[in-house]
């Protein structure tokens, strides 16, 4: 894995809660934490936007994914809405969660609780070659369920 220099800024509301960082040796994405000062309760099929208490400057060429945390959807069906979010390399502004309480239970955000995971990726960026036609598959143009959803094993 290679590490890669990403300026932070702790902002007055989070100055207290730690840095994102990696919870394994082999961890992907970074725990994200709500810097709130109360309790926030995300009533059933609500959605919030939480503050994180960071502003970070991305290097050009990369960009932050925030994605969801699998225990929290898991037992409590609390994800990142527009998931994975991202963070584009020119933006200074807070990192803010957009979470989305999909069970039918009232959900409580503490302070400082681990809401979600920031992932950093390299951009590609495309350069579009317009064309009057594309090469042919054996797909073509099916999509949407036209693949079916059983395996070839599961066939008779």
């Amino acid at each position: 894995m290679t590490a890669v220099g990403v300026p932070i800024m702790r902002l007055p509301h989070g100055a207290d809660l730690p840095l994102p960082s990696y919870a394994t040796e082999g961890a992907a994405g970074m725990d994200l934490m709500a810097a709130t000062d109360a309790p926030m309760t995300l009533a059933p099929l609500a959605r919030a936007m939480v503050p994180t208490g960071i502003a970070i400057a991305l290097p050009a060429g990369f960009e932050a994914q925030v994605r969801p945390r699998s225990g929290l959807a898991a037992k409590n069906g609390v994800t990142v809405l527009n998931s994975p979010g991202t963070v584009d390399a020119d933006y200074r502004g807070e990192v803010k969660v957009i979470l989305v309480n999909l069970s039918d239970e009232p959900f409580e955000i503490q302070p400082g609780m681990r809401i979600a995971q920031m992932v950093i990726a390299p951009v590609t960026r495309a350069a579009w070659d317009e064309r009057d036609n594309l090469d042919d598959t054996a797909r073509g143009a099916g999509g949407f369920g036209s693949t079916g959803t059983q395996s070839e094993m599961g066939r008779d």
